[in-house]
């Protein structure tokens, strides 16, 4: 059999204009790529119909891509759709013919659909999800059969029931709430538009950058590098960046990271996990005492540093092999006179290498950004020119997804195919997953955001290029970074909104967001799924807005800065309701800051262990590991202006319903400790990151790090004022 539609494409539902844009902007829907003129109204093909020859019958028949429906006469339009109302019950009466067929259609007998014979060709079975375009060269057909070889598989001899789309047991998001967060019509953004190759040379890039840094951490200091420092790194540097480059810093001021010194000097000479029992307490405190004398000998110290420590250390070897009896407490008592009488000497002669291998990673860093700048370049059609910066308009509108000046060039091919629930996307070999329920999300975040491409022509393309770059920034190692994309639980979603108004995520992504309207680390690759660009650089006028950023140090901080700026400025409505960790030992300056804002009115603190986080690995994670318990409490801070607070004022009758919306589910499992970075690794259980951690008194700043430093330290602490963790206060949850 073959098909005489086999240029025709499927047309997608109008996507629904922004404000900003107004429809006619946007342009009619491109026709079909063929040469041929079109056998079918162009209301029949964007509904998926087309016109296909049966061998076996010899006479055309009609076939409907979507619903796997196939007609021997014309379709009517304006039938019911199997999909949406499967019984007919909205369909309009039959005006002739068999009543039950609706609108005349005759099917096909079942006699018909049934194979006639052993050569009969069977349908292989296809599970379509919200429709995209079979014949683009970005997707991969639905079924397994290649391209040459569709054309059999539609025949009338066949089976052809009409499945329902995928529609996930639970839904986690609600992309039907529309925004009140108004702005002031801008530009479109400069940024290269994403392109498959591009981000698998990022990948491969950003993975020698972070073997870079293991390897510097070992030559250097004998250590591994502490637990998702690279991550917060990222997350730290890009506050600051001014480079081009989404992912790699290239432009920063200071060059040492205050982050990851931070971190680093803190596991210098050993790291300190979380203490539990008596003989760990006097294992750490012999290695402790071990590694100073070690590093004081090896290094270029001064006689007075090498005195005191190397009198401490073995005064307290000496004490350890003395005394057998003492207790837990006798050793942590130990262990933190310890630290405090060597840490600053230890501190002082590791301060440049630290700074060596931060300086290091940032180099190499801005090289790769040059380097794929370049690359990119090159792909374009037409490089963007530098062009000045047209003024900013004075016209308020609705919100809107970042718009890309630079026009997508043509996107490779990405095969798609599905492993029972998830679906896998394949470019050169390398592969991302995502759950079929986040896939049908992302389906409709494009159709409702993407203006550039009616057809789903570079929808598959996009998804990769999303989630690789998701997969980079995470890391490779199991459920790495995850703890950066923890969310809030639905019900408290749902709350905030009705109490609220909140229609807005400050930091979010297309893959855990639950409005359709969020801000995001990567303007790039999310504005196609609905983004609005990084919540530091957006300045919204009014609107309702909910922040759970990554609990990065530099990050909430310059934070509350931009949060207080914008109320400052607009007599307008605005309101942001902020969450963020309970660390009171030491707090943090983010929410020192929030709690003497002369704009803060009212602060809800929630308990630990009394609520939930949804998994920053959502997309891919098992249902029954969606929720976990926070093991911290967590601060929740209302900053509005006057017209705000009159607004969406927290009364004790909303400050109600969002408690009790925090509550966990009974009925739902959760597991007590974070699938993210605070999961222990086999044969370590005691090197769990903890919600804080006191830092040595002797941690010397770098050199070059002056505003920007909170001098906190690693703004952790445990239970064990002596204990000490690489993990920082950024981490979503610690584990228990």
């Amino acid at each position: 059999m073959s098909n005489d539609s086999q240029g025709s494409v499927k047309g997608e539902a109008a996507m629904v204009p922004s404000p900003s844009v107004p429809a006619a902007s946007q342009g009619p829907p491109l026709s079909p790529s063929t040469t041929k003129p079109p056998e079918l109204p162009d209301e029949l093909v964007q509904a998926g119909w087309s016109k296909c020859w049966s061998r076996r019958e010899n006479r055309p028949y009609y076939f409907n891509r979507f619903t796997n429906q196939s007609l021997w006469e014309v379709p009517v339009l304006g039938q019911h759709d199997v999909i949406s109302d499967p019984l007919g019950l909205n369909a309009a009466p039959a005006e002739g013919g068999d009543a039950n067929l609706g609108n005349g259609q005759r099917k096909r007998r079942i006699s018909e659909e049934q194979a006639v014979g052993p050569n009969s060709l069977k349908r292989a079975k296809v599970e379509p999800t919200t429709p995209i375009s079979p014949s683009t060269p970005g997707a991969k057909p639905w079924n397994n059969a290649p391209e040459d070889k569709q054309a059999p598989q539609a025949t009338p001899t066949t089976p052809s029931p009409a499945p329902a789309p995928y529609r996930p047991a639970v839904i986690y998001w609600d992309l039907d709430i529309q925004t009140n967060a108004v702005i002031r019509e801008h530009p479109p953004a400069n940024h290269l538009p994403p392109h498959p190759e591009i981000e698998l040379q990022r990948a491969q890039l950003v993975t020698k950058l972070r073997q870079h840094y293991h390897e510097l951490c070992h030559q250097r200091e004998g250590i591994d590098p502490p637990r998702e420092s690279f991550n917060r790194w990222l997350l730290e540097r890009k506050v600051i960046d001014k480079g081009q480059d989404p992912l790699l810093p290239s432009d920063c001021d200071p060059v040492i990271s205050p982050s990851m010194f931070r971190e680093v000097m803190n596991d210098i000479p050993i790291r300190l996990s979380r203490i539990k029992y008596k003989e760990e307490a006097r294992r750490l405190l012999f290695k402790y005492a071990e590694a100073a004398k070690k590093m004081i000998d090896s290094r270029n110290a001064s006689p007075e540093s090498r005195k005191v420590v190397k009198w401490n250390a073995e005064d307290t070897m000496n004490w350890l092999r003395r005394d057998h009896s003492a207790s837990k407490e006798d050793y942590m008592d130990r262990l933190e006179h310890l630290r405090q009488q060597c840490g600053p000497h230890v501190t002082a002669v590791a301060k440049d290498s630290v700074e060596g291998i931060c300086s290091k990673i940032y180099q190499l860093s801005a090289e790769y950004s040059r380097r794929m700048r370049q690359i990119h370049l090159t792909l374009l059609q037409d490089p963007p020119t530098e062009a000045n910066e047209s003024p900013q308009q004075s016209r308020l509108v609705y919100c809107y997804p970042v718009r890309l000046a630079i026009p997508s060039p043509p996107l490779p091919r990405v095969e798609l195919h599905f492993e029972n629930d998830v679906a896998c996307l394949r470019f050169k070999g390398e592969m991302v997953k995502i759950n079929r329920g986040h896939f049908s999300k992302l389906e409709l975040l494009y159709r409702y955001s993407c203006i550039d491409d009616p057809r789903f022509e570079k929808f598959l393309s996009r998804v990769w290029c999303l989630l690789k770059r998701y997969q980079v920034m995470f890391g490779s190692g199991a459920n790495e970074g995850t703890g950066l994309q923890g969310a809030l639980p639905v019900p408290v979603f749902e709350a905030l909104n009705r109490q609220f108004g909140v229609s807005f995520e400050c930091f979010a992504s297309p893959l855990n967001c639950y409005f359709k309207q969020f801000g995001s680390a990567f303007p790039d690759t999310d504005c196609f799924f609905g983004s609005r660009g990084p919540f530091l650089s957006f300045c919204p006028v009014s609107g309702s807005f909910e922040a759970n950023p990554p609990f990065c140090e530099e990050l909430m901080e310059a934070m509350v800065k931009h949060f207080e700026e914008l109320l400052d400025k607009s007599s307008e409505p605005l309101s942001f309701i902020v969450f963020v960790p309970e660390w009171r030992d030491p707090p943090t300056p983010a929410l020192t800051r929030m709690e003497a804002s002369r704009f803060l009115r009212h602060q809800l603190s929630v308990t630990a262990y009394e609520h939930e986080y949804r998994s920053g690995s959502q997309h891919l994670c098992k249902r029954e590991e969606m929720y976990y318990r926070a093991v911290h409490g967590t601060a929740v801070l209302f900053l509005q202006n006057d017209a705000g607070f009159a607004k969406w004022g927290p009364t004790a009758e909303r400050l109600a319903e969002l408690t009790d919306a925090y509550r966990p589910s009974p009925s739902r499992t959760t597991t007590m400790s974070s699938p993210g970075p605070a999961n222990t690794a086999p044969g370590d259980k005691d090197s769990a990151p903890k919600a804080a951690d006191k830092t040595p008194s002797g941690v010397i700043t770098p050199v070059v790090h002056d505003n920007n430093n909170n001098n906190n330290g690693n703004n952790n602490s445990s239970s064990s004022s002596s204990s000490s963790s690489s993990s920082s206060p950024q981490e979503k949850v610690a584990a228990v």
